[in-house]
């Protein structure tokens, strides 16, 4: 029986394409694929134009991309340093269970820790029971205090006029 190898690597412009396809299975994973407008020309502007506002690493097993993180930087004004924002994390039904999801947030988090940032948040659907299990095994505490709101783009059009 051949290793299993895990990797992670820094997303690529040629990964646009990938991004965007594990961006919709995900988002077809939490029923929201009809919300989905994102295209490749406004990923490849997004993650990998003049200025970056998100960053992509891709993981990999045995060298075939199985999942993916999405993630910016926020500020805590509170803490006075920069955090993490995982904004996406995605791992093929395939490759569930192998270790790859736990290996990205390990890979963000070293990151954050080397890079002086306070902490690295993220948000989960209530219903999502595996990765709500998930983020508990890990050690990651709900922030049950906080409501998030959302201005959409219309709302922001709205407020602008």
């Amino acid at each position: 029986m051949q290793e299993k190898i895990l990797t992670i690597r820094s997303a690529v412009p040629e990964d646009t394409g990938l991004v965007l396809s594990f961006i919709k299975d995900l988002a077809d994973y939490e029923k929201l694929l009809h919300e989905v407008t994102a295209t490749e020309d406004d990923l490849r502007q997004s993650l990998f134009g003049d200025h970056p506002v998100a960053h992509v690493v891709i993981g990999e097993i045995s060298g075939i991309p199985q999942g993916f993180a999405l993630y910016f930087y926020n500020y805590s004004t509170f803490l006075g340093r920069p955090g993490i924002y995982l904004e996406d994390l995605f791992v093929s039904p395939d490759a569930r269970g192998s270790g790859l999801g736990k290996a990205l947030i390990l890979h963000l988090a070293k990151k954050a820790y080397a890079e002086g940032c306070g902490r690295m948040e993220w948000s989960v659907l209530d219903w999502n029971t595996p990765s709500i299990d998930f983020y508990d095994s890990l050690g990651a505490m709900p922030q049950d205090e906080w409501i998030g709101y959302r201005l959409d783009r219309a709302g922001l059009k709205k407020l602008s006029d």
